[in-house]
Formats: structure tokens, C-alpha cells, sequence
């Protein structure tokens, strides 16, 4: 990928202001699906071609930009943990472009070289090994004389040592060397790193913009994929070319809307092989309905469910909602490590049936 996305246009130009006086760190922010990380593989390939000299896209082809594609440029180093270098080898999604491939293929090949000797399974945190392993790195001189490149993606998934360990780097920076932070939840991380770094936020996408773009790659009904995966239109394309959980999500969305009816248990069960990160994340998107039906008589992210939303909305106290959203949001925090996720559904689920019935307006 070479190209820039419509909507980062005015983000592209906040870089060239940069390119004169290069800090050392950038952290680049926002939400998840939007194209960060194809942005900050731009700008790595742009930095290191011998042609545009950072102010433009990469000419594609000198013989940095035939490295860079290739997975092989000495001056660059992608760092991801090894369940997504592994998820990106496996991705039959347009979104994951052959550069990226490319980059991932040794780090995949490693963790499951390691999977079968250990049987351990891959990692979705980035190690201290990892972050170690630039040291090496930043301490040769580069390859043809111009800047070294160091991706993180994401940022937050570092554990504690490798974090500490990137802290160092940070303090004493080598010069000529340029640290990309990707990150879609920053206040994850150390503040001492986010100080260190110069912040760019990544504009979200209007819906006018990610709806003209996902019918350019042949999507139908975009609004509604867009509203599914909050707007961000990457992940809408994601969501929509590998169906995750469509199937499920249709459960959920026909059982969740009769909250007198439906059966609590028979729907944990049938969702329990789902992520459980993404059912609290439906929850949270159905609860914001309500709410915002409820106060302002807007929907948000099911529009074409919009009257009976707002039907159900009239019998919610709205104090109980508010209780309900905040036991979603600690819900969210340890949705990553639960220790069995169809007890996990059938409390939440529980909490919001009983909400929904509470008739104390």
C-alpha cells in the first residue's frame, strides 16, 4: 500500500511540517480501524526512500522502497506481538497489503516455531525480548546513510518490562532514528513514554468519507457496516469480507431487543465461542441507543432499528442504565483474561434483563 486514504490527507501534511526538525518519537493516536498503521508504514517507506526524501509518498522504485516491500530494508523494524504477526499471515482481507506480509513472515515463522517446540500459544503482547532485541539495532550505523525506523503496533500491547525497556531507548535516543508509536488506546500507556513523544491524532473518518470508500471496494450497505464496527471503516471492511461473528451477531441482535422473552442461558451458550471483547462491545453500542434515544430521541448505531429503540427506551430508569454501562465498561477491562466466558455472558446478560425490567422509571 502506497496510497493514502482519503481522510488522511490534512494528517499527511501535518508530517511534511514535521519532516524539517524530525523528533525522535511520534506517537501517532485514534481509533482502531481508521488506518494508522498503513499511515505509519507511509511514512516509515517515505523517510527511507532515496527519492522523495520524507515530504512525499515513496517512489516505489528505488532500491529502498524495493527492500522496504520485500520485508527486508536494514534501517527498519516492525515490532507486534506474535498472535497479530501470525493473524496478519492468516488474513484473506484486502486490508492486510503484501508489504505487511511480507514484514510479519519471520516474526510469524518464530512464534510458531516456538508453539510447536513449547506448545505455548502466540503471545498477544509485545515481550521485552522484543523491545531488547533493538538494541543491536540502534547501535550499527545505517545501511546507506540516512534515518533508521522502528514501528510499534500497538503500542499498548508492550507488557511492563518491554515498556520499561522502550523507556530507555526513549531517554538516551540515537541519533538519526525515528520511533512510531501506533496506539488506539494511549492512556494505556506509561505517561512517561507519552511524554516523550510528539503526539499526531488520527482524524476519524466522516461518515460521508468511510461510506464513499467502503462502496469503492464493493461493499453494499455501508452505513449499516459502519455502524456495526463504530464508525471506523477499515474494520467494517474487516468485518464484512471475514464475517466475524455475523452469524452471532444476528443472535444477539434478535434475542437482545425482546428482553421480557428471551432465554439469558440458551443465548451465553450460543455465544460462548465468541470473543467476549466484542459482545460487551454490542452491549455497550445497544445501551448507547437506548440512552441517547431515550434523551434525545437519536440512534446512533442501529438506525434501522431506531422505533423500537426508542419504544424500549420509554421503560428504562435511566440511573439503572448508567449502572449498567459502567459494569460493561469493568466488564471490557477483563474481558481479555476471563476464566470462563459463558459465566461471564450469563452475568451481563442477567444484569441487563433485570435492568430492562426494573419498572422504577
Amino acid at each position: 500500500m502506497n496510497e493514502l486514504y482519503a481522510w488522511q490527507d490534512e494528517l499527511w501534511q501535518r508530517w511534511i511540517g514535521l519532516r524539517t526538525r524530525l523528533p525522535h518519537a511520534i506517537l501517532l493516536k485514534g481509533p482502531q480501524g481508521i488506518g494508522k498503521l498503513d499511515f505509519a508504514m507511509n511514512l516509515a517507506r517515505s523517510l527511507l526512500c532515496k527519492q522523495s526524501q520524507g515530504s512525499e509518498l515513496a517512489c516505489l522504485g528505488c532500491t529502498s522502497c524495493h527492500w522496504f516491500d520485500q520485508g527486508t530494508h536494514p534501517d527498519f523494524r516492525l515490532l507486534l506481538s506474535g498472535a497479530q504477526s501470525i493473524e496478519m499471515q492468516e488474513s484473506s482481507t484486502t486490508q492486510t497489503s503484501l508489504t505487511l506480509k511480507n514484514w510479519t513472515k519471520r516474526i510469524a515463522e518464530e512464534v510458531l516455531d516456538e508453539q510447536q517446540k513449547k506448545g505455548k500459544k502466540p503471545s498477544k503482547e509485545i515481550s521485552v525480548h522484543q523491545v531488547r532485541s533493538l538494541t543491536n539495532f540502534t547501535s550499527l550505523s545505517t545501511h546507506q546513510g540516512g534515518h533508521r525506523v522502528v514501528l510499534i503496533h500497538p503500542a499498548e500491547s508492550m507488557n511492563t518490562n518491554a515498556a520499561n525497556a522502550l523507556l530507555k531507548t526513549l531517554e538516551e535516543p540515537p541519533e538519526r532514528m525515528l520511533l512510531i508509536l501506533v496506539s488506539h488506546k494511549p492512556q494505556q500507556l506509561l505517561s512517561t513514554i507519552v511524554s516523550r513523544c510528539l503526539a499526531l491524532a488520527a482524524p476519524m473518518p466522516s461518515v460521508e468519507a468511510s461510506s464513499t470508500w467502503l462502496q469503492q471496494q464493493k461493499h453494499a450497505n455501508p452505513v449499516a457496516m459502519l455502524a456495526r464496527a463504530s464508525f471506523a471503516p477499515l474494520l467494517a471492511a474487516r468485518l464484512a469480507e471475514e464475517a466475524i461473528g455475523e452469524a452471532e451477531y444476528n443472535l444477539f441482535l434478535q434475542e437482545i431487543r425482546q428482553p421480557a422473552k428471551f432465554d439469558v442461558f440458551a443465548l451465553a451458550e450460543q455465544l460462548q465461542r465468541t470473543e467476549p471483547f466484542h459482545v460487551i462491545h454490542w452491549l455497550q453500542q445497544w445501551c448507547y441507543d437506548l440512552g441517547s434515544a431515550k434523551l434525545t430521541g437519536k440512534v446512533r448505531y442501529h438506525p434501522d432499528l431506531t422505533d423500537l429503540i426508542k419504544n424500549l427506551s420509554n421503560n428504562i430508569a435511566i440511573f439503572n442504565l448508567l449502572r449498567y454501562q459502567s459494569e460493561l465498561t469493568i466488564a471490557k477491562r477483563e474481558a481479555l483474561h476471563p476464566l470462563n466466558p459463558k459465566l461471564l455472558f450469563e452475568s451481563i446478560l442477567l444484569s441487563y434483563r433485570h435492568m430492562m425490567l426494573d419498572a422504577n422509571i
